[in-house]
């Protein structure tokens, strides 16, 4: 995928809307309540402390957690990138890219991808032996294997140096050229300018 590429075309139509959705931890009440939705070239970035949610409600949203209340309606296909990059051991970032483009049957140039992650010299290194920061490069790289219009990201920037960084915001802010949403949460800066924050 293209920087800018266009991922979503259509009038006015919400790409992720939730409504009333609450979840308990134990016996505490995690959040209750949350409704949002996200239309094409938005972000929203949520926000609060660690343990508030922001994680669960990310969760929710692409479907892996149910919500013990309310609902969600993903009008588009999504991207999730978790807080942990999901690389194993003995993975490459070639090999990471190349399986999951073939899972999704997604006709991908991994070798330009690598390329635009910063990821061309260690692309053929043992996960094991890659620093923090490019594991979590080539999660992200996950996100340009195949167009789909929302990307949930989880604490994207974690162990990114300066360059990393700013290779992600150019990804955000193509994608959202694109049409593309983006909900993410973060600590401190996000880096781009959000349509809405959200604090849980």
């Amino acid at each position: 995928m293209q920087l800018g590429q266009r991922v979503y075309s259509g009038d006015d139509v919400q790409l992720l809307t939730a409504s009333g959705l609450g979840i308990l931890r134990g016996e505490r009440v995690l959040f209750e309540g949350v409704s949002l939705t996200v239309a094409p070239g938005e972000a929203m970035v949520l926000r609060g402390p660690n343990g508030a949610g922001k994680t669960t409600l990310l969760r929710m949203l692409a479907g892996l957690t149910r919500p013990e209340a309310g609902r969600v309606n993903r009008g588009a296909a999504l991207h999730w990138v978790g807080h942990r990059d999901g690389l194993k051991p003995n993975e490459t970032p070639r090999t990471h890219l190349k399986l999951w483009a073939k899972a999704w049957g997604a006709d991908a140039d991994v070798d330009a991808i690598l390329n635009d992650m910063g990821l061309s010299r260690p692309a053929d290194v043992a996960a094991r032996y890659l620093s923090a920061g490019q594991r979590r490069r080539a999660a992200l790289a996950r996100l340009m294997l195949e167009t789909r219009p929302v990307w949930l990201l989880d604490e994207p920037f974690t162990a990114l140096d300066a360059e990393g960084r700013d290779r992600v915001l150019a990804m955000v802010a193509g994608h959202r050229q694109g049409g593309g949403a983006v909900v993410a949460a973060v600590h401190g800066d996000a880096g781009f300018a959000a349509s809405r924050e959200m604090v849980l």
